[in-house]
């Protein structure tokens, strides 16, 4: 069973990433996007959540404060986060999404839907029964990792 286990986690970490950079290839070809780093995207998808200050980003996410603020500067340039002035507190910011980055997210995800549902109506329906069947586990997975 270990070694069963090891097997399947080896494969999954070797498919998981191949795939994540496939469909968002294809998603911003797709829809046309610009090219917006992964790192950018996460970033965006957290703020999507909540207006956060740049260290509760950096601790939410795992990444150290000096990169997630470089992170938000980029951002920034591109039109897709604004910085405000917490209040009553003139030296802490919270960052917040832009529309143009609320539009682009869900520009993206409208894209990534139509692209998988595209792939998986190309396979066998036993494979879509499959990777139906293993939704619910890899979600259960994911919150082994970030906890919900």
């Amino acid at each position: 069973m270990v070694d069963d286990i090891a097997h399947t986690a080896g494969s999954l970490a070797h498919q998981l990433g191949p795939l994540r950079r496939a469909v968002l290839r294809a998603s911003r070809s797709a829809a046309d996007l610009p090219d917006i780093p992964d790192a950018q995207i996460e970033l965006m998808r957290a703020l999507a959540a909540a207006d956060n200050t740049p260290s509760d980003l950096a601790d939410s996410l795992g990444l150290a404060r000096s990169t997630v603020s470089n992170l938000i500067s980029q951002l920034e340039r591109e039109h897709l986060v604004e910085r405000h002035l917490v209040a009553g507190d003139g030296r802490r910011t919270r960052v917040a999404l832009t529309p143009l980055a609320r539009a682009r997210l869900r520009t993206f995800d409208e894209s990534a839907t139509r692209v998988l549902a595209e792939a998986l109506r190309g396979l066998d329906p036993g494979d879509v029964a499959a990777i139906t069947a293993a939704l619910p586990a890899l979600d259960r997975l994911q919150h082994r990792f970030v906890g919900g």
